[in-house]
């Protein structure tokens, strides 16, 4: 049976600890696409009081999870035990693109491990926290994270096609805006 909680107490915090994937969910505030994302690399997400968290957000693919956040602010991020026992944890809140131009980012830029092709920083004020059994799950062995992500940040691949993109508006597949040009640098930006 699931339970609602005010907050990340000490037994959710090693939880979310444990799990080398988390995924992400949002989506605009009306019409459009649901947008889903994995992460990985733990030392990406980090729980700044019992109702904030934040994950730094590295050059990818799309900019859906941010342009949905500037459009409407929900998102929820769910963790689920592929080991152990059987668990899943949904923090649903508000979210906040921090840039690298906004005064906190250097501060929480500072809770992460390194990496090359920083983005942003998503914080998350969660005005839910709950859990469910997570009995359906299957059992999955964690070898290691992928380091394709890094790796071709850390040899230059790309790093032109990336620049020229950091400097022009993107927008989510739905059109909704999410990066003004220049807003980001993920080129020379590591955390």
């Amino acid at each position: 049976m699931g339970k609602v909680y005010e907050g990340l107490n000490d037994r959710l915090r090693s939880f979310i600890s444990a799990q080398p994937v988390y995924f992400v969910a949002t989506a605009p505030e009306s019409g459009g696409h649901v947008n889903v994302s994995p992460k990985g690399y733990a030392d990406t997400f980090a729980i700044l009081d019992d109702t904030t968290v934040a994950y730094l957000d590295l050059d990818g693919s799309g900019v859906e999870t941010i342009s949905h956040i500037r459009d409407n602010g929900r998102i929820t991020i769910m963790f689920c035990a592929f080991s152990g026992q059987p668990k899943i944890l949904r923090l649903y809140g508000t979210g906040r693109v921090v840039t690298p131009h906004d005064e906190d980012f250097e501060r929480l830029l500072k809770l992460f491990g390194p990496h090359p092709g920083v983005r942003t920083i998503i914080v998350v004020t969660c005005d839910r926290v709950a859990d469910s059994c997570g009995f359906a799950v299957p059992f999955m062995n964690y070898d290691q994270d992928r380091t394709l992500l890094d790796d071709g940040r850390n040899a230059g691949a790309g790093n032109a096609r990336r620049l020229q993109r950091s400097q022009n508006p993107r927008a989510s597949i739905d059109g909704l805006p999410a990066l003004a040009g220049n807003e980001t640098d993920p080129v020379h930006l590591r955390s």
